[in-house]
């Protein structure tokens, strides 16, 4: 039989076409990986330059998110506040009615920041995490003839009752700063009280001697005077004295006082107390303290007492003022 060769031509360009088609459906075909690398639509070819410009998704997502970080970061920076638990605290302002200075107790005083009467003397620089108490010549206590913007320690909250003796002590550490108080006609800085124990009498006592109220002298005073720490104790007159002879007020007189070598200025620093039987101590940046330690420390346990801390201004002039702030404060028995 005779072949027809007219037909090869024809049917070798059949199978290359068809081989052809083949490779480029092959070719359309999605790989497997394709799915998995390309998820995250980064700009690969920026990266593979190893430019720092780029405009892919993922760099546009990084700046953003290292910008939040940023800002939360400068915003924790700029926002602190104190370190100071009021629940065991009263305040005293230079501002009240018919003589009697306001005071705020707990729970009302934890609302500080936002209380109408406390704002103007007791408020937070968020800046450097302080409480500022600013105080003015004003309205006094009944026994003071000067104002006050001043912590008063209540064991239990919203009562004056509960107080301490030195047998059962006690210890007050602050960290506190001057920010700024007024001068006297001689350019000096007026001076004010920072911290104090006080003492104060028992129902009891207070019947006893015959007295209006429970106040007792207080045994510890520390005064912020021309960038220095000073600090005055009570001592009794005569070493003779016992019994209820010690409870009067005029018992007891100041001793010489004490100054402390550092200068503190405007800067911040660190004061600490403690009380013990027969004895005190006033400590300063914890480097220099000072002790008392004489047989009035031990006659003084017959008082009950209380710490206290803020601004108590000691000058009436006209136009005085003080801002003392607190950074820290810790009480305990």
């Amino acid at each position: 039989m005779k072949k027809n060769t007219k037909l090869y031509p024809y049917f070798i360009l059949f199978i290359l076409s068809s081989f052809v088609l083949m490779l480029s459906c092959g070719q359309n075909e999605p790989k497997e990986e394709e799915p998995l690398v390309w998820t995250t639509g980064e700009d690969t070819s920026s990266q593979d330059n190893g430019s720092g410009g780029g405009d892919g998704q993922s760099t546009d997502e990084e700046t953003e998110e290292e910008t939040e970080e940023e800002n939360d970061t400068q915003g924790d920076q700029s926002f602190v506040l104190p370190d100071i638990d009021l629940n065991n605290w009263k305040v005293t302002l230079p501002i009240g009615n018919n003589g009697k200075p306001t005071e705020v107790e707990p729970p009302e005083i934890l609302d500080y920041a936002t209380n109408e009467t406390l704002l103007p003397f007791m408020y937070n620089d968020s800046i450097d995490g302080s409480l500022v108490f600013y105080t003015y010549p004003g309205v006094t206590t009944p026994n003071s003839s000067r104002s006050r913007t001043e912590l008063r320690e209540q064991m239990v909250p919203g009562s004056n009752s509960t107080n301490w003796t030195f047998g059962q002590g006690g210890t007050l550490k602050g960290v506190m700063a001057m920010e700024e108080i007024s001068k006297d006609s001689d350019d000096k800085y007026h001076r004010t009280i920072i911290m104090q124990i006080h003492g104060r009498l028992t129902n009891e006592q207070r019947d006893l001697i015959g007295e209006d109220d429970n106040n007792a002298p207080p045994v510890l005073k520390i005064y912020w005077q021309n960038g220095i720490i000073r600090v005055k104790s009570k001592i009794v007159k005569d070493e003779s004295t016992t019994g209820t002879a010690l409870l009067y007020t005029d018992a007891w007189t100041d001793d010489d006082g004490f100054n402390f070598s550092q200068e503190v200025g405007f800067d911040k620093f660190t004061l600490e107390i403690k009380a013990s039987e027969g004895r005190m101590e006033v400590i300063l940046n914890d480097t220099e303290s000072v002790v008392f330690d004489s047989p009035s420390m031990d006659k003084w346990g017959v008082f009950e007492n209380y710490f206290k801390a803020g601004n108590y201004l000691q000058t009436t002039d006209e136009g005085a003022f003080a801002k003392v702030k607190i950074y820290e404060l810790e009480v305990n028995h």
